[in-house]
């Protein structure tokens, strides 16, 4: 069955503003190193950032209609989270559809598939974290569905969820699971600030973590000339 989910709950746009100094490898140590998509989810462009609610799309293969249908159910502060239902890189997604999404508050695209325009979605800073870029088209002829749960690069994404993307990858954080990886996130930061400063004055990882005598236990030897 193709359906339409219209205003599904979201993380608060407070809430997800307050992720903005984290980065996706923060996040994703923060809460378990759990939700990270696998790693040929890439960025287009270097420097893409993106923190959004997902609007998510079941989508066919090489047919991007879904996708035109879903930039109406899309509110300032969403991702759009794309998943066709058996693989494909063809180019679902280039300059006009961003123009649309853009136009709505969109702040991004995560793509399982192909995008295409990849200069001119560059040049009005428009962040697509895709498989592969493709000049391929597309058709319009085939229904799938909007906010519904989708399988995605290795994640379950359910609408409302919150994405954080950027250079290293895009991590999914669950909407009910917001608040305290919110928290976790910041106490990993801080942690990291103050080891940050004390290898930077010249400190050695091995004395900070302790490591040593794991080390020797291992059977790890010094030896001399």
């Amino acid at each position: 069955m193709s359906l339409v989910r219209r205003n599904p709950p979201r993380v608060a746009p407070d809430l997800a503003a307050r992720f903005a100094p984290f980065g996706v490898a923060t996040i994703h140590e923060a809460q378990g190193r759990k939700g990270l998509l696998q790693s040929h989810m890439r960025p287009i462009f270097a420097g893409a950032r993106a923190i959004g609610t997902a609007v998510t799309v079941a989508i066919p293969p090489a047919d991007n209609w879904m996708i035109h249908v879903a930039v109406e159910q899309c509110k300032a502060g969403d991702i759009l989270v794309v998943a066709p239902t058996s693989p494909s890189d063809a180019g679902y997604f280039g300059e006009l559809l961003a123009c649309s999404l853009a136009a709505r508050g969109v702040v991004g695209l995560v793509i399982e598939a192909g995008c295409r325009d990849v200069a001119a979605l560059q040049a009005m800073n428009f962040p697509v974290w895709s498989r592969a870029v493709s000049a391929q088209g597309t058709v319009k002829e085939t229904l799938g569905s909007v906010n519904v749960p989708i399988a995605i690069a290795g994640q379950l994404v359910e609408p409302g969820d919150l994405l954080v993307g950027d250079d290293d990858g895009v991590v999914v954080v669950k909407r009910e699971e917001a608040e305290a990886v919110l928290a976790a996130s910041a106490a990993r930061e801080a942690k990291e600030a103050a080891t940050r400063m004390r290898l930077k004055a010249g400190e050695l990882g091995l004395d900070i973590y302790n490591m040593r005598d794991a080390l020797a236990k291992k059977g790890l030897r010094y030896v001399d000339g």
